[in-house]
Order: C-alpha cells, then sequence, then structure tokens
C-alpha cells in the first residue's frame, strides 16, 4: 500500500500557504501530489492513505476516492505538524501490510520505482528501502538527508541535513518499510535544533536494532517545493521535460496578438489585451489585463509572484 504525506502547512511558500496546501500546488496542470499517485498506481498499488492537516479539505476536494487514478484513497487528519516521524507514528492502525511513504511535496522523476519491491521481497529480502539519488549540489544533500552505505547498498547511517556530507548519496523523501518500522517510530525523540521527530531517526533506530534497510538508486531528478520560485520552475522543466513549448488549458481567451511561451495557462484563463507572456504560471479563472509583458509571473486569483 502506499502512505503520502500531505499536511504540512508550507509556511515558506507564502502567499501561495494561506489559500493551497503545498501538494495540490499545480505541476503541468495537474496537482502535484496526483503526479505521485500515478506513479504509485502504475506499479500495482492500489490502497493510499493520504495525511491530511492544513486545508485538508482542499486535498479531499483536488482527489476525491482516488478512482480517477485506478486508486481507493483514505484519508486521516493529523492534528499537529510535528514532523515526518509524527505524522507516521499515527498511520500503525491504519496499516495492515508493508508500505511506500512518500513526501507529498516532493517532485520526482523515475521509472524504476518498482526495483524497490524487487529488494524488499528479493532472496535477501531488505526490510527496508530507501530511494536515493548521486547528488552533485552539495547544497541539495544539506538540504535533505545523506545516506551511508557498505558495499552491499545496505545502509548503515542515515543523517539529516549534514553541514559536511560524506557521500553523495542524498535521500529522496521515497521509502518502503515494512510494518516493523512502526516499533522504531514509537521510539524516535524529539530532535533538540527543530523540536521534532525526524523520520531519519527512526530509520536509524530501525537500522541499530538489526533491520536491514537498502539504498535504491532509482531517482533520476526531483524537487523539493520550498519557495514560490520553485514551483515556476518545477513547472518549466515539466514543459521541457516533455517536450511542450506550452500547456493550454480549456476556454483560455487570448486577445488578437497575444503570444505565450514557454508558459501554464490553466483552466479558463482570459487575457484581454496584446502582451507578450513568457515563462509564466497562470491559474485556472484568472483575468488578466496587464500593462506591460509578463516574465516569470506566477499569477494567481489573490495575487501576483515575481520570481525574477
Amino acid at each position: 500500500m502506499g502512505v503520502v504525506l500531505a499536511a504540512g502547512k508550507g509556511t515558506r511558500m507564502q502567499p501561495f500557504s494561506a489559500h493551497y496546501p503545498k501538494p495540490i500546488l499545480p505541476l503541468g496542470g495537474k496537482p502535484l501530489i496526483s503526479h505521485q499517485l500515478e506513479i504509485l498506481a502504475k506499479i500495482g498499488i492500489r490502497d493510499v492513505i493520504i495525511v491530511i492537516g492544513h486545508l485538508g479539505q482542499e486535498v479531499v476536494n483536488a482527489l476525491g476516492d482516488g478512482s480517477r487514478y485506478g486508486l481507493k484513497i483514505e484519508y486521516v487528519v493529523q492534528e499537529e505538524t510535528l514532523g515526518i516521524a509524527h505524522a507516521v507514528s499515527g498511520l500503525e492502525r491504519f496499516v495492515d501490510r508493508p508500505f511506500f511513504l512518500l513526501l507529498g511535496d516532493i517532485y520526482f522523476e523515475t521509472d524504476r520505482l518498482d526495483s524497490m519491491i524487487e529488494q524488499f521481497t528479493g532472496s535477501d529480502a531488505a526490510d527496508g528501502v530507501l530511494a536515493v539519488k548521486r547528488e552533485s549540489d552539495p547544497a541539495a544533500i544539506r538540504r535533505n538527508f545523506v545516506v551511508i552505505t557498505d558495499a552491499d547498498k545496505r545502509v548503515t547511517r542515515v543523517i539529516e541535513k549534514p553541514r559536511h556530507p560524506r557521500t553523495d548519496l542524498k535521500g529522496c523523501g521515497i521509502y518502503l518499510f515494512d510494518q516493523a518500522f512502526f516499533d522504531a517510530v514509537r521510539r524516535t525523540p524529539r530532535t533538540a535544533m527543530r523540536n521534532e521527530y525526524e523520520i531519519t531517526d527512526s530509520i536509524q533506530i530501525f537500522i541499530d536494532d538489526g533491520y536491514r534497510v537498502e539504498a535504491a538508486e532509482v531517482v533520476m531528478a526531483d524537487l523539493n517545493l520550498s519557495y514560490p520560485k520553485d514551483l515556476l520552475d518545477l513547472n518549466l522543466h515539466f514543459l521541457d521535460r516533455n517536450g511542450h513549448e506550452n500547456l493550454i488549458g480549456e476556454s483560455v481567451k487570448l486577445a488578437e496578438g497575444c503570444q505565450v511561451k514557454r508558459s501554464v495557462l490553466m483552466d479558463g484563463v482570459e487575457v484581454d489585451k496584446a502582451v507578450n507572456i513568457q515563462d509564466c504560471l497562470i491559474f485556472p479563472g484568472v483575468k488578466l489585463s496587464p500593462g506591460q509583458d509578463l516574465r516569470r509571473r506566477i499569477v494567481t486569483m489573490e495575487t501576483e509572484i515575481n520570481c525574477d
């Protein structure tokens, strides 16, 4: 089964976080989290739990019962957001089999996620598998966690937000665990630095208890959605990767002479002046009367953000 965490407040994503949970912000014209659900469905997952909190009803409204993805979705409310391990700790009574755990605000590209299942169920079966990526940017590792392995890909250490990474193997927020992982989660202490329950501490306890955890290099690209600029860059990357010059939604109305380049205009957008729109993301239903060309902007019903 699958578990997707979508309860965070996303305070660094202001002004979006006042109206939108991060996992339902648009990527290529549909919610970010829907791309994760499609990947889970592709590898045979049928039951998914989504943990919701801040503006949780918006997540429910966007995804429904999951039938459009070939899934059955169950929603669980996290009252307090005290870290990933805290979110997982409330799920034990809902999880009756091994489970994938994904963070709902991360975009990732992979065509080999099912190989994690092979590692989990093979002749030398692992009790947990961590999706990792070879990361050339040390700053990206410092924002996530580093994974240290032995020669057999067995994980020996995980270090949250390391100042001095000892390897280029970065954890990517995709995990596969046996139910025994909940024993480690229950014994995870709050951290002194962030006063939260870190999933990396739970993983280290799991390893120290003697369980076999392996790394799987299955992620080709990933991006944490942390700041408004990330949302625009992610959509532009999506256009480039899929060979789209633009993505234009249904019922979009453009003034004669309006030029659109490398942009996403979602359903119902109207532009009533002939301007150039380049490297932009415009949310559904927005009606624009721009006095000048638009470049590297995100425009919603509530605000306009300059991402230069």
